[in-house]
């Protein structure tokens, strides 16, 4: 195994320490009323978006969504009543062009009993603060290495980062374990004998306000996965323009150099030192 001073394995340490942050005080709340919890905050918005949201609402109201000045509140109702009621929400935001990147792809609000609440397009996730879910695959060798995909220029979100060898969005009825096998294909061509191999480990719960967008909440299920030695990932769905094969050592130096998605980051920091612990 390839050497990491002190300094270094503090410094990730440290980098750990920091997944989750609050909301900042000036982003209004959004409470659910349903649910084992009525009342719980699901959600924050960005103090930008708040004006045009409520001259929206009060020019014409959205069933079970009624907005204040200090809060927007969710109403207790069928799953399917609040996916349509908060879909209206998001086109409505989308015309204002405070949700880039529509994905047309639906994600689910799980509460912490696993039942979902609502579906909702994926790119509103951040825009309203939902907490959402995704898997994020550590590639290794025996050797010692960590293979890390670059993120295609054409993302939306971190173009040019360095990604782990997969990492994805847990679609709406998508277990995590699925996800990952999904994305391992999509992402790096890691076909299904080989993905079945993948190890659960944990999840990260990550938090962070996003400069001009929203605030980002979301589970990341995180799986290792032990590649042979003339493995070579290959990308399926052009969202990845290449990979790289290096040394511990190095993706420790490139994570604190801020080379890194913020989400990957966490995840091969955890890595690393779960190498180190062993």
């Amino acid at each position: 195994m390839n050497t990491l001073n002190t300094s270094t394995l503090a410094a990730l340490e440290e980098l750990l320490q920091n997944t989750a942050r609050s909301a900042p005080q000036d982003f209004l709340s959004i409470h659910f009323l349903g649910g084992t919890k009525p009342g719980q905050v699901i959600g924050h918005i960005n103090p930008d978006f708040i004006p045009y949201l409520q001259e929206s609402l009060a020019k014409k109201p959205i069933d079970h969504l009624n907005m204040t000045h200090n809060h927007l509140t969710i109403a207790a109702a069928k799953p399917l009543d609040l996916s349509v009621s908060l879909a209206k929400l998001a086109d409505r935001m989308r015309q204002g062009g405070f949700i880039p990147g529509w994905r047309h792809e639906q994600f689910a609000w799980i509460d912490q009993d696993g039942h979902a609440y609502f579906q909702l397009e994926r790119s509103a996730f951040r825009t309203f603060g939902f907490r959402s879910m995704a898997t994020h695959i550590n590639g290794y060798t025996r050797a010692g290495n960590i293979w890390l995909g670059r993120r295609s220029e054409n993302k939306p979100t971190d173009p040019g980062k360095l990604d782990n060898l997969a990492a994805g969005g847990i679609s709406s009825n998508e277990t995590p374990w699925v996800c990952a096998r999904r994305e391992l294909w999509e992402e790096a061509g890691v076909p299904s004998h080989i993905s079945d191999l993948i190890q659960p480990i944990g999840r990260i719960h990550m938090c962070r306000p996003i400069p001009n967008r929203g605030f980002h909440d979301e589970q990341l299920f995180i799986y290792d996965l032990e590649l042979i030695e003339s493995f070579i990932p290959t990308n399926h769905d052009g969202e990845v323009s290449g990979f790289i094969e290096i040394p511990f050592s190095e993706a420790a130096a490139r994570i604190l150099a801020d080379e890194f998605t913020s989400d990957a980051a966490f995840v091969t920091a955890d890595f690393i030192l779960r190498q180190y612990r062993a």
